[in-house]
């Protein structure tokens, strides 16, 4: 009989200061240390490098609010996927900016996924997931503030049950008000070209 791997355990962590709240997650209870300890960096990097896209991005070197939030999207067999979110507004500005980011992780190995990586190589991605996005985003008339083409090679995503999810960020395809725009795409229509040892491979699997 296979045994399902557990989630991994997530605590909240918190950094309070200067008007900055950020609840960020935090791995713990593995046995293998260091890899709990690798994903751990990676994770807070990444709330490091939201707080300074903040202010490259708004141009303002002291914030009146920055809150960060996070989610977690899967948490079994082995894949662990969550995204985390920075909100800051400055003194006097219109309105705030969030950022969103995402990690993925095999928490067997603790290796973090870029895009390309869920992918057979020569796969082309890029265009097979522009296709099907470019279909979305007609479908449900999503208002755009320049011709789509494609994604980046490295475009943001998260891993939710058994989809994909591919999204942009605020002004990179759509107006403010749209928020993130958001496509899942079901494992299974991409199932030819994901890697079968990879997070969506696993997820493909009905065990």
């Amino acid at each position: 009989m296979i045994t399902e791997p557990l989630p991994v355990m997530i605590r909240t962590r918190i950094i309070h200061q200067n008007g900055i709240t950020i609840n960020y997650p935090e791995i713990f209870g593995m046995q293998d240390i260091f890899i709990q300890q690798m994903m751990n960096q990676k994770i807070f990097d990444l709330v490091q490098t939201l707080i300074n896209e903040q202010h490259i991005q708004q141009g303002f070197n002291v914030f009146a609010e920055m809150i960060g939030t996070y989610e977690m999207k899967t948490n079994e067999r082995n894949v662990l996927s969550i995204s985390l979110s920075n909100y800051a507004i400055a003194d006097h500005a219109a309105h705030g900016l969030t950022i969103m980011r995402s990690l993925t992780f095999n928490t067997e190995t603790g290796k973090s996924y870029m895009l390309r990586d869920l992918f057979k190589s020569n796969s082309n991605y890029v265009e097979i997931l522009s296709k099907i996005i470019d279909k979305q985003i007609k479908r449900r008339n999503i208002p755009l503030l320049d011709t789509f083409t494609e994604i980046r090679p490295d475009q943001d995503f998260y891993i939710a049950d058994k989809s994909l999810v591919i999204y942009f960020q605020v002004y990179e395809i759509t107006a403010y008000y749209i928020g993130f725009p958001m496509f899942p795409i079901s494992v299974f229509e991409i199932e030819d070209i994901i890697l079968e040892n990879g997070p969506l491979g696993v997820m493909a699997t009905n065990s």
